[in-house]
């Protein structure tokens, strides 16, 4: 039979046993060195180890912010009934090239290389901030989201990238949307949110070397009123790379810009044409209607009962080796500040002839190039309209 004091000596062993658990757990708990451990655990592994195919992404969603105007500014990019086209601007069809797979490589090797962060607090500072969250007020520190969706619309890979990472080139902060974990990561991945960015340069295919003759016609005309001032012609010729004007001796700079600007020209923007007028411009023959007349008040261009196109702000046509003349028509100022196009194209035997050109490629061309001006306006930079759109005292010495 166990005495009395035996058994308070069990129950106080008992206790101490128990006292040396609960403290071993509370250390266990409170080590910093093992909530170190728990808070880099993730350090080194992939963001997305199911994502491992480019070719899996048909569609691209960037968002960036800009601070000065407060504003997201997103561009999505998709691939719909076999073409990519960009589906925030219109609907605009691309030429993606190797720009996918190039993008999608570079969000595939994202490793969660350092963690820097595991509160909200800090996303300001390292600039991951989601542009999309409406909830946070701050209108600064908030990143660039990029999002990666397969023909499914599911999400293979979602990011936000913030800032460079200090004294650490080719590194940046990232930051999963959904998490509050903030990771320096080196990537130079850094997709463009830019319309221009997304679509050729080329837009005219003039190619430089083949400009023969250029005519700049400054009028402009009273939207209100639709009478002309007939303003100022400028008539410049190209034969083998130099630039000459019955007016006088060109500025080979200027001549040059021109020539370049001309053949590399990139659209920012493009708005679609009425379908009606789409299908007149592919025949070569507008027709007059009210419709057709709105819409291209709209963009600062006028119909006239003859049926020639004018501009709010003149013109220029280009002539070209092959007989193929373009008509560049420069409209109104769009609220980015960047200029409005109307660009049609023609073609003439006596044209081709005065040039040498027995290819007899022109008139195809002209009908290639008509077919695809036609359900575009276009919007090219101040910039590149102020190279286009020279004065007397920029061309000539």
């Amino acid at each position: 039979m166990t005495s009395h004091s035996g058994r308070r000596e069990a129950v106080v062993s008992a206790v101490f046993v128990l006292a040396a658990a609960v403290l071993v757990a509370a250390a266990s708990l409170t080590s910093p060195e093992r909530r170190a451990a728990s808070v880099f655990s993730d350090e080194g592994q992939p963001f997305y180890p199911e994502f491992h195919d480019p070719q899996a992404v048909k569609a691209i969603e960037v968002v960036d912010y800009d601070e000065p105007t407060a504003t997201a500014r997103p561009l999505k990019v998709e691939f719909r009934k076999s073409r990519w086209v960009i589906a925030s601007n219109n609907d605009y069809p691309i030429d993606i090239g190797d720009r996918l797979v190039k993008t999608s490589a570079a969000l595939i090797d994202l490793k969660k290389d350092q963690v820097r962060s595991n509160i909200t607090q800090d996303h300001g500072k390292y600039g991951v901030i989601d542009p999309l969250d409406q909830k946070n007020g701050s209108l600064q520190g908030r990143g660039k989201r990029v999002t990666l969706r397969d023909a499914q619309k599911n999400v293979l890979a979602d990011f936000i990238l913030g800032k460079p990472v200090e004294s650490k080139p080719g590194w940046r902060y990232v930051r999963v949307p959904s998490q509050n974990r903030t990771y320096a990561v080196k990537t130079d991945a850094d997709p463009s949110a830019r319309f221009a960015d997304w679509v050729n340069s080329g837009l005219l295919r003039i190619p430089t070397a083949n400009i023969r003759r250029v005519t700049i016609a400054t009028y402009a005309i009273n939207p209100t009123t639709g009478a002309l001032d007939q303003g100022d012609q400028i008539v410049l010729t190209q034969e083998n790379g130099q630039w000459k004007s019955p007016a006088g001796a060109v500025k080979e700079e200027a001549a040059k810009a021109l020539g370049g600007a001309l053949d590399t020209l990139k659209i920012v923007d493009a708005r679609p044409k009425p379908a009606d007028m789409a299908r007149d411009l592919r025949a070569g023959q507008m027709q007059l209607s009210m419709q057709t007349a709105l819409s291209l008040r709209q963009f600062g261009f006028l119909l006239t009962q003859t049926g020639r196109i004018l501009a709010t702000d003149g013109e220029m046509t280009v002539e070209m080796a092959n007989g193929v003349a373009y008509q560049i028509r420069f409209g109104d100022i769009a609220s980015s500040g960047d200029r409005y196009l109307f660009v049609t194209t023609s073609w003439d035997t006596a044209r081709a002839t005065r040039y040498n050109d027995t290819s007899g490629g022109g008139e195809k061309a002209s009908r290639d190039l008509n077919a695809r001006f036609a359900d575009w306006f276009y919007a090219i930079a101040n910039a590149d309209f102020q190279k286009l759109r020279l004065t007397r005292s920029q061309v000539f010495k």
